[in-house]
This record gives C-alpha cells, structure tokens and sequence, in this order.
C-alpha cells in the first residue's frame, strides 16, 4: 500500500514553483489565488528566501506547491491507500483525502498561517532540533528549565523538537546536552508552533474550522495529535484545532501508516525532510519525494521496479483491471463531455502531444508516447478535471 505525506512549514524555498508553470496542474495555482484573495503564482516564483520565511507566506506556500504536485501525480493515476501530513501537511492530506475542498482548505491555511503569525508577533518564541537523545530525555531538559520550554515535534529517532521563550530554549538546549544530545540546532521560524503560545491562534482557527465543510476522508488520515487513524470527518475540527498547541507525533504517525500497511511512503511537494524521517524510522519501506515533473517521471520508473508491489499503484480502469506502471493515464483537462477523435481504436500509435479527443471545445492531448490500450471514457460522456478518459503503453 502507499502512503501519501505532505510536508509543513519549512520545507519552502525560492523559486519552487518554476517548474510547474509549464505543466496542467499549475491550474491549481489560479484556484489557490482565487480562494486566498492573493497572487499565489508571485509566492511561488519570485518570493526571496525572507518573505517565505514568514508564517502566513510560508503555509499558503507549501500547501499550494503540495496541491501542485498531488494534482500531478493523480494525473498519472497514483492513489494512496492512507494519508498523513506534518503539521501544516495535515491540510495537504485532508484536501488530498476528501476532507476539505481545496478552496477551503486555501482558506483554512490563509487563516491558519495569519492567525499563528499574530500569536508569534503577540507571544514571541523559536524552535531548536535535539538531535541524538529520546523524546523522555528531551522533556525532562525541558521540564528542568523555570521558563516555558517543551517538546513540539518528536520527527524521527534522534531527533526531536523543542519550542517556546528563547531563554528557556537555551536553558533546555543546555541541560539536553548534558543528559547527552548530540547537537542542538536552532530552527529559523516565526514562533513557537505546537505549545501553548500557539493559543491565540487555536480560538481563531476554530472560528474558521466552522465555516467550512468537513467531509469524512475517502481514504484514512493519520491525524498529528495522537498519531491515529481517523475516518470520521466530524473528529477532524477538533483535531485541527488541537494540533495547533499540541506535539508533532510524526515518528508514532509512521509507525501507524507503517502498521496499516504501507510500504511505500511518497512524499509531495518541496523539500525531501519526510522521506529522510521515514528512512530513520521505517525499515524495509520505499520513501521518495516527489517535488518537481521530473520526479513524477521517475517515481513511475521507481514504482515499475518494486517486484510484484501492484498494491504500490492502485492504478484501475472503470473495469477494474490493473494498470501496469509501464503504463499511463490519459486525463480530462477540464469539465465537460468527452469525444474522441474519429478511429481512435486500441493499438494506436501516439505520439507526445497527439490529439486524444476534446472536453467540449478544450483539446485533449496525450503528454506520452506509446500504444493506445483503450478508452476509458466513450463518447459524450460526462467527465471531471483529472478524470482519466484514455490509457496506454509507454515505449520503452
């Protein structure tokens, strides 16, 4: 089964959006600027490393690039069999889930982002990683300090986070040093995410969470707060909002999606710190990131080569016969009915960028090469974004 994980805050970086405006899923940054009132395409391609860093910047950000990237990997008919995200990931696999439209889930981030900006500006605070000691140990170098310091995010073995009022970071750091860390490292962040500074944030955000429609996921979420799964969607309002002042339980949330039977761990959008977390936690499991067309590319070659993993794909027609991963899905690009081309019969030979068919008066192009199997969608039927209309052979 394959686990799709979505990364948080601090996984930005400059320019991350470049290439994807190229590709058909970039329509999701339209949507995003159109949801937040903010020109989301300016965030992702020419926002310097400052402006990212800033909270509200940095989530609408992320999240967006995720959606970029998930949307990409549908196209090509990828499914998850159960999500997870970190932190502000969590919307990321919520909205990947079913759970949140994106529209709302751009809202709840926009809201999010500014919301926890305010409580940092209103409570200053930081964050530093504790490398090579146990959670137990990390909580006890905090619980030593007079001032507020606590264990934020527990990632992976080794490697645990702390936040709160910089002085008591500094009085944890030390006392963890003591009691044998490795290293502490400072984290270059807008506040003091996951403690009780976060509070002002938590009221402002329930607000929000009752605005909008929350759905019962289509396929497990493993929630941040307690590191279960959760299929109800009615429990995710309060599991949100929680998150917000409670721990990061990442390495307790893997060993779950590890436990329900995951045994490849896909990481979507920027950066690459999930997949190496998995590596440290996880043993006998595939973990890739996947951040740019070019890795989508390479995730199907990946998958191709697991032995006898079909699960890895979940790759069906309307029949319900399995797709190899030598082959790819031809997908709608817009709502409407389909028509193919006249004589469009299996066997046929595409080309990169050869006509398909059309979505009322949108082209549908086929963006592979190889030896038409069949339509999946006949003729003028209705059909959605990303829906699958026709699939094929690739060349090798």
């Amino acid at each position: 089964m394959t686990a799709f994980t979505f990364p948080g805050q601090g996984s930005q970086k400059p320019g991350m959006g470049a290439a994807w405006q190229d590709h058909p899923s970039w329509e999701i940054v339209e949507e995003a600027s159109d949801a937040s009132g903010r020109d989301v395409a300016q965030l992702l391609l020419d926002a310097d490393a400052e402006t990212l860093t800033q909270t509200h910047n940095s989530q609408l950000a992320t999240f967006v690039t995720s959606m970029i990237v998930l949307d990409a990997v549908e196209r090509v008919g990828i499914e998850p069999g159960i999500h997870a995200g970190h932190s502000l990931g969590e919307y990321s696999a919520l909205t990947a889930a079913g759970t949140l439209s994106l529209a709302d889930g751009v809202r709840l981030v926009t809201e999010r982002g500014n919301a926890m900006q305010a409580a940092a500006e209103e409570r200053p605070g930081t964050m530093a990683a504790v490398l090579g000691l146990e959670p137990e140990l990390v909580e006890q170098a905090c619980a030593s300090t007079d001032g507020d310091a606590w264990v934020a995010n527990d990632n992976a073995p080794g490697q645990v986070v702390i936040a709160g009022d910089p002085d008591a970071l500094d009085a944890a750091a030390a006392q963890a040093k003591e009691l044998g860390a490795k290293r502490v490292m400072p984290i270059k962040v807008g506040g003091a995410f996951h403690t009780p500074f976060m509070s002002p944030a938590r009221d402002r955000l329930r607000k929000a969470l009752a605005d909008v429609e929350i759905r019962s996921p289509n396929r497990p979420v493993v929630a941040n707060v307690d590191a279960a799964v959760h299929t109800d969607g009615a429990e995710w309002s309060r599991l949100l909002a929680a998150q917000l002042t409670s721990p990061v339980r990442w390495r307790r949330s893997l060993a779950t999606l590890h436990d329900a039977g995951a045994s490849v761990f896909l990481e979507l959008g920027p950066g690459t710190v999930l997949t190496g977390m998995a590596k440290r936690t996880l043993t006998g499991t595939t973990n890739i990131a996947v951040g740019s067309p070019g890795d989508v590319e390479q995730l199907l070659e990946t998958l191709a080569g697991l032995e006898g993993d079909r699960r890895a794909l979940r790759l069906t027609t309307t029949e319900g016969e399995f797709l190899q991963a030598v082959e790819r899905l031809v997908v709608s690009p817009a709502n409407g009915n389909f028509t193919p081309v006249p004589d469009l019969d299996a066997g046929a030979a595409l080309s990169r960028g050869q006509l398909v068919g059309h979505v009322g008066d949108i082209e549908v192009r086929s963006p592979f090469e190889g030896e038409l199997q069949g339509l999946v969608a006949v003729t003028g039927e209705r059909v959605m974004t990303s829906q699958p209309v026709a699939w094929l052979r690739v060349r090798s």
